[in-house]
């Protein structure tokens, strides 16, 4: 007996030990959990671990590209740092692919672009507080200095106008895209005052859109941004554009002024303020620099309203209608075909970087006709990429490879965000990268048949699907599933397995 209540003894200490040890380790993962939500949200939500993270992932990254002085500017747009560089060749693109939080490193339209992904902002203004002495427009200030192609000059210079402005146009698109579906389903109507608000704050940047690309063209051509702005409010004005509405004659220093509309415009203002940049570097050269700060201003106003009004705007204006025209022409000739091209090049646009350059098209053809295609066409692309990556991470066994497929494939459909998607899985992989891009062109094909568009700047996601309620709709709902699924089974039938994975990243 003695022995047999020895024996229980131990096997309760023994019970009792294991159950203190099991005790420990959830306290200690309950700890760990405290801890890492301390991160998150201590201090007003500043993160100061992630942010030491950052900091150090932007000291790597100003080292690999050269350093602080080999940066000649730098802009993030939703997913990538786009920098200009003194000298590309002092960049190291093996070891900056390797940095975290980089996904990949592209070198495509003079600009070596960094995909970060969601957290780029966040990487961004930890690059920027590192440069230290460096502010955002000191950084600029040598931009323009080397010289490029014109291919690369004209996409840096899109890049540089757009980017600024492409998070609060997403924001205002995706609000119109919400108001089109309350009013569909009747929550509200369009007299209610709720509605009229709401729509003014999704409307309003479109609307004075040139306000907008008048300051950040300023900032892209070094010209004064305030007085580039007032040409664009002077274009704006409510006596001049009530005047074109009616169609009244009017004359400058009786000259006839060709009246058009600049609201919603893109292409005369930013020549206007290209001009105005030049303009105002000659008045500095030339006036005493005790009028110079008053003078500058006043001829410039002076000379460039008129200047754009006459002539500047009316040329522009046409040559947006030449380049609306010109699209609308491809498209309709064989919607099908020019839909199937416009839906299979996509992926490789979005690869290099080179999508953000058709913002202009879209923007001139939604002042021009109210609506865009462009972008309605290669929408679809966004659910191909996230079906191939769902494909991806249905079919693997490997537990790195879902661990980086699932937010990727959900990012993608969720928020329309593709890069970690492609870059992190269908590229690597590549088989499931070309049918994704295939989906995505019978996608484009159904779409440009049956003529569905949106009336403002959109980027293709499941939130953003109300936007395109109107003529052919349906069509492209059914364009969009066809891209998603038709991607994600063939991906997870022939496109993808895990013996694509490198021999050294097998281990699970």
């Amino acid at each position: 007996m003695k022995k047999g209540q020895k024996g229980l003894k131990k096997r309760k200490r023994a019970g009792g030990l294991k159950h203190s040890v099991w005790n420990a380790r959830i306290k200690s993962n309950k700890i760990s959990a405290y801890l890492s939500t301390c991160k998150l949200f201590s201090d007003g939500g500043e993160m100061k671990m992630a942010q030491k993270n950052y900091d150090e992932t932007a000291r790597a990254i100003i080292a690999c590209v050269g350093g602080a002085e080999n940066i000649s500017s730098l802009i993030h747009c939703a997913t990538r740092l786009r920098f200009q560089l003194v000298d590309v060749s002092k960049a190291d693109k093996n070891r900056l692919g390797q940095v975290e939080k980089v996904i990949t490193v592209i070198e495509a339209g003079g600009q070596l672009q960094v995909v970060i992904g969601n957290a780029v902002g966040d990487v961004y203004d930890a690059v920027m507080m590192q440069l230290g002495r460096k502010t955002e427009d000191a950084i600029q200030e040598d931009n323009g200095t080397q010289k490029k192609n014109v291919p690369a000059l004209l996409m840096d210079t899109i890049a540089g106008i757009f980017t600024p402005i492409l998070g609060a146009m997403c924001g205002a698109g995706l609000l119109k895209g919400l108001l089109i579906l309350m009013t569909t389903l009747g929550v509200l109507t369009t007299t209610m005052g709720t509605y009229r608000i709401l729509y003014a704050a999704a409307n309003g940047i479109f609307t004075f859109l040139p306000l907008f690309l008048a300051f950040t063209s300023a900032k892209k051509f070094k010209a004064d941004p305030f007085v580039a702005v007032a040409v664009a409010a002077a274009l704006l004005y409510p006596d001049l554009t009530t005047a074109f509405s009616k169609g009244e004659a009017l004359t400058f220093l009786k000259i006839p002024v060709i009246l058009v509309s600049y609201t919603s415009s893109v292409i005369p203002i930013i020549l206007s303020v290209y001009v105005l940049s030049k303009l105002e570097r000659g008045l500095k050269k030339v006036l005493p620099d005790i009028v110079k700060n008053v003078f500058t201003p006043l001829i410039s106003l002076i000379v460039m309203v008129p200047a754009t009004y006459l002539v500047i705007g009316p040329i522009a204006d046409y040559a947006g209608k030449l380049l609306a025209g010109g699209y609308t022409a491809a498209v309709g000739l064989s919607p099908v075909v020019a839909g199937f091209i416009l839906g299979l090049i996509w992926p490789a646009a979005v690869m290099f970087g080179l999508h953000w350059g058709f913002i202009p098209i879209v923007m001139n053809n939604i002042a021009q006709y109210g609506r865009d295609t462009l972008f309605t066409i290669t929408g679809p692309n966004n659910f191909a990429q996230a079906g191939a990556t769902l494909g991806v991470f249905l079919k693997t066994k490997n537990k790195k490879v879902k661990d980086v497929a699932g937010p990727a494939a959900f990012t993608a459909v969720l928020a329309g965000i593709t890069e970690p998607a492609i870059y992190g899985v269908t590229l690597k992989y590549k088989r499931p990268f070309f049918i994704g891009a295939f989906f995505s062109g019978i996608a484009g094909a159904i779409t440009a048949a049956v003529g569905a568009g949106a009336p403002t700047l959109l980027g293709t996601s499941i939130l953003t699907m109300p936007g395109y309620i109107g003529v052919g709709f349906a069509g492209f709902c059914v364009a969009c599933a066809i891209a998603y699924f038709g991607s994600a089974i063939c991906t997870f039938l022939f496109g993808y397995s895990d013996k694509m994975i490198p021999e050294e990243e097998r281990a699970i």
